[in-house]
């Protein structure tokens, strides 16, 4: 019989007495005394009942000849990708978001589930080309706190209803649940969700670096610039101290790994989210930043380390190759570990350490265009 070794531990379990918010379809304005009004998605609250089998959508899942369709699959964290290692199957495929099962289908059996928005915030970026990315017809909207800007993902729509600058209160409709973007079929429909700290505001600069001539069709609202919470762990924690806020649940996460990266000028993730930083003022010749298992970063403070580029100083031994559990952005094992290709790029955006790329000449060519037509 095969072991299952999760690279992270389980999500908390729900407490039977936890109550199940029903957001008003119509959208109602923020609770006053909620640091951060909260709402599920859709009229499916079995995550809050503690029946996560009826909440979460299945992945379809065939390991050394065998098939299996687990309904853990669709939950935050490394839940997918198994793979051979010794005795045990590990997973090391990370899921940012949650997958959220429909509630109602129509005769055709397409989902009917109407999407909603999580907080208060406005839509910043509505992708309509289903084929556009994995995420398919999706919606990010920005929640604007006191802590910094954090930003909703619902993604798979069948149908989008909102337009990028429209206010959106709690449980104001979004769009309707489906099943578009890679790798989905009607059976599976679902919406995945995610709550996201970003990177940079230098993600078009960073993707043309790294992956031109692939165009960015999203902007800094690209699923690589969004970094997720585990959401799932947040909504229960959240119902048991409804005052929870975003900032002490980041910086509660259990850490991963830490790195160093040379300290030129201010940190970019330091000015959008200062609670990041201990003693963030002192002088040093670097930062060290300190992350999650999903490279979600925790924490900043200075290192006394003089670094020409960005190196690991720390990675916790979970009796595995690392890469299984950092994203594959650190090689190695035990002790040590070194940056991977990947893991030097993240670093890089993470940091703001990199050289924007010149123009593309098609680019060039349009000015030039433009110019003469002036």
């Amino acid at each position: 019989m095969i072991r299952i070794v999760p690279a992270v531990a389980c999500l908390l379990a729900a407490a039977a007495s936890l109550i199940a918010q029903a957001p008003s379809t119509l959208g109602t304005p923020p609770t006053p005394t909620a640091s951060f009004p909260l709402a599920l998605p859709t009229d499916n609250d079995a995550l809050l009942r503690g029946d996560n089998a009826s909440f979460y959508m299945y992945v379809d899942r065939i390991f050394e000849n065998q098939v299996s369709s687990p309904w853990e699959g669709g939950q935050y964290g490394y839940v997918r990708g198994p793979v051979r290692h010794g005795s045990d199957m590990v997973l090391m495929a990370f899921h940012e978001g949650i997958d959220i099962a429909p509630t109602k289908r129509d005769a055709a059996g397409d989902p009917t589930d109407e999407v909603r928005a999580i907080s208060p915030g406005k839509v910043v970026h509505c992708s309509q080309l289903a084929g556009a990315s994995n995420y398919g017809r999706y919606v990010v909207v920005q929640h604007d706190t006191p802590d910094g800007s954090f930003f909703s993902l619902y993604a798979h729509l069948s149908k989008i209803g909102v337009q990028p600058g429209q206010e959106v209160h709690l449980g104001t409709p979004l769009g309707v649940m489906g099943y578009t973007g890679s790798g989905l079929n009607q059976k599976r429909a679902h919406v995945h969700l995610e709550l996201n700290l970003m990177l940079s505001s230098r993600f078009d600069d960073w993707h043309a670096l790294n992956f031109r001539p692939s165009p960015n069709k999203h902007g800094i609202y690209n699923g690589i610039n969004l970094t997720g919470i585990n959401i799932a762990a947040f909504y229960l924690a959240h119902q048991k101290d409804p005052a929870l806020t975003i900032a002490s649940f980041v910086r509660n996460t259990e850490p991963t790994w830490k790195a160093v990266v040379p300290r030129k000028g201010d940190l970019e993730l330091l000015s959008h989210y200062p609670w990041l930083g201990d003693s963030p003022a002192a002088p040093s010749p670097s930062w060290e930043i300190t992350f999650g298992d999903s490279g979600l970063p925790i924490r900043v403070q200075p290192s006394a380390l003089t670094v020409t580029q960005a190196q690991i100083t720390w990675v916790k031994d979970r009796g595995m190759p690392h890469g299984y559990y950092t994203r594959g952005y650190i090689a190695g094992s035990g002790e040590k570990g070194t940056l991977t290709a990947s893991g030097k790029r993240f670093l890089d955006l993470v940091s703001g350490d990199f050289v924007a790329p010149a123009p593309a000449k098609e680019e060039e060519s349009r000015k030039v265009s433009v110019k003469k037509k002036g």
